[in-house]
């Protein structure tokens, strides 16, 4: 029984000295990472291509257990909208091949244009992906979330296909109001759609948005840890990702999380002990009661 817990990223040099050793340095961040969480978003693909000896550095850090769920480039979602794509897919697999053993779900981060006129394109995207890695839609036209006129067409088209849905929940992060920058700039940046936790594959992969304060963060996912224990017991295998305006805080959320999730299912495989540093080490003296 497996569920990946995870950020949107590995590296954010905050981190160092507080969840990673003081040491650590820039480019090496995720085999410490790797100690804390399982999975990662890869929200750096989406931008721009990793250099091939990049990639193989990867290879090189993340341990056999580690999975990346990186999204594929803009241009294929954003610049293309899925049409036409097949060599830009297998270009975008091609690079990863170190990692092959390593992929969690694939991700197409569609634009918030996309609609229910483009879900005949979806389905033709679907069929002809290569099925050597698994693979995760998030989409962001209202229509297509929860309680939406073409939310059950969408699901449908996605299950028929084997396909994982990306399940975007941002009411953490607007159920009060922003007070630092970051959080006002998370507020215009992010989207509210309605929610509903289906699983259409058997990897969903969910991304909570929490808040600078730990503490709403953690009220704010209680609701997802029954949905998510269920999952693992009927055999699922999800990935969870926790977001906060500044992520401060983000690798010790992700390990709460699944220690929440534990609870309500003994049998879940544990994470690996995370790399010890002093922050850490008076951190859980003083202030193991926080959540």
């Amino acid at each position: 029984m497996k569920l990946y817990v995870g950020c949107a990223m590995w590296a954010l040099r905050p981190w160092v000295g507080r969840w990673f050793p003081s040491d650590t340095r820039s480019g090496e961040e995720l085999a410490a990472y790797a100690t804390w969480c399982t999975s990662v978003e890869g929200n750096t693909t989406h931008y721009a291509l990793p250099k091939p000896e990049t990639v193989a550095r990867w290879a090189e850090l993340a341990p056999p257990h580690f999975r990346f769920c990186f999204k594929v480039p803009k241009l294929i979602t954003h610049e293309k909208k899925l049409r036409g794509v097949d060599a830009e897919v297998e270009e975008f697999l091609d690079l990863l091949t170190p990692l092959s053993d390593r992929l969690g779900p694939v991700q197409l981060q569609l634009p918030a244009l996309f609609g229910p006129s483009d879900l005949a394109v979806l389905a033709d995207a679907c069929r002809n992906l290569p099925r050597s890695v698994e693979w995760a839609v998030e989409t962001r036209h209202p229509d297509l979330a929860a309680n939406g006129s073409h939310e059950r067409e969408l699901n449908d088209l996605l299950a028929s296909n084997g396909i994982n849905r990306v399940i975007l929940d941002s009411r953490t992060l607007f159920s009060v109001p922003p007070v630092t920058a970051l959080e006002k700039e998370a507020w215009e940046r992010k989207p509210r759609l309605g929610v509903r936790p289906v699983a259409t594959a058997r990897q969903p992969l969910v991304r909570l948005i929490g808040t600078s304060d730990p503490a709403i963060t953690i009220r704010g996912w209680s609701q997802w840890l029954p949905k998510i224990a269920d999952w693992c017991t009927q055999g699922l295998t999800p990935h969870v990702f926790i977001h906060t305006p500044d992520n401060h805080d983000a690798p010790d959320l992700a390990r709460r999380f699944h220690d929440a999730v534990g609870e309500l299912a003994p049998e879940l495989e544990p994470l690996p002990d995370p790399v010890e540093t002093d922050h850490q080490l008076d951190l859980f003296a003083t202030d193991i009661d926080r959540s």
